[in-house]
């Protein structure tokens, strides 16, 4: 019996189990994993985010290019959305848009002259000119030299919403208001400035089952711009359409010239 009693006491004394230090030990060693975790998780949250704006960016150019296409075969000469006739632009440096064809500047090379000014204000924007070292607007609410259009909102502009900050260099706002396209008229007399009393028709929307494509940023916003083509007959160049992200233009860009 004596015996007995000595077996049993020695097996309940080599029971194992974790120490308090251990358990100590172990918590603060989760903890530590947790905290270098984090960060790598928060860089793989905004991976995600970059990824799905530069798909839906792909996805705006991509219609942009059918749309291309189709008009071309409709009226001649194709175009992008919202605008009036190829060679006439979508935003500018500044403010409002040129027209290529409306006769003012007779000559291929008065076109191409106005057309490459703008395209070149739109690399310093994106960052990806090496005539003028620039960051590029990089930031939403940074000063920028185009004016740009959203895609989805043809009403937005910089002034109706304090979220997208200040405006660009002489362009009156972060972006503008659709102030031209195939839908509707202009006043006469006043270029492109006024539209018919029944606003303007966004021909995005009918592109996207007038579903917004909105971007995951908390300061993103989808805009474009287009380069005006020019010229007539066999001498003629097609315009060109740059859709960006406005969370970082510099990041998430893409570019169409047909």
């Amino acid at each position: 019996m004596k015996h007995l009693l000595k077996t049993v006491i020695r097996n309940v004394k080599s029971v194992k189990g974790n120490s308090l230090a251990e358990f100590a030990t172990t918590t603060a060693l989760m903890a530590t994993l947790a905290a270098t975790a984090a960060p790598k998780l928060s860089e793989m949250s905004e991976g995600a985010k970059g990824e799905k704006s530069r798909n839906e960016i792909d996805k705006i150019i991509k219609q942009a290019g059918q749309f291309y296409q189709d008009t071309a075969d409709e009226e001649g000469r194709g175009r992008f959305p919202n605008q009036a006739k190829f060679d006439v632009s979508i935003g500018n440096v500044g403010t409002g848009h040129y027209n290529n064809g409306d006769g003012s500047t007779n000559g291929l090379a008065a076109d191409i002259a106005k057309s490459e000014a703008h395209e070149a204000a739109i690399l310093l924007d994106l960052g990806i000119t090496t005539q003028t070292p620039t960051d590029g607007w990089d930031r939403f609410n940074e000063a920028h030299r185009v004016q740009w259009q959203s895609v989805f909102d043809v009403n937005f502009t910089s002034s109706s919403s304090s979220t997208y900050g200040a405006g660009g260099n002489n362009a009156g706002g972060i972006v503008s208001a659709q102030n031209y396209n195939a839908n509707y008229t202009a006043a006469s007399g006043s270029g492109a400035t006024a539209v018919a009393a029944s606003g303007p028709v966004n021909e995005w929307d009918s592109l996207f089952g007038d579903e917004e494509l909105e971007s995951k940023f908390q300061d993103g916003h989808y805009v474009y711009t287009v380069v005006a083509g020019g010229g007539t007959g066999v001498d003629v160049y097609p315009p060109t359409i740059y859709v960006a992200d406005i969370e970082s233009a510099v990041d998430f860009n893409n570019v169409l010239m047909p």
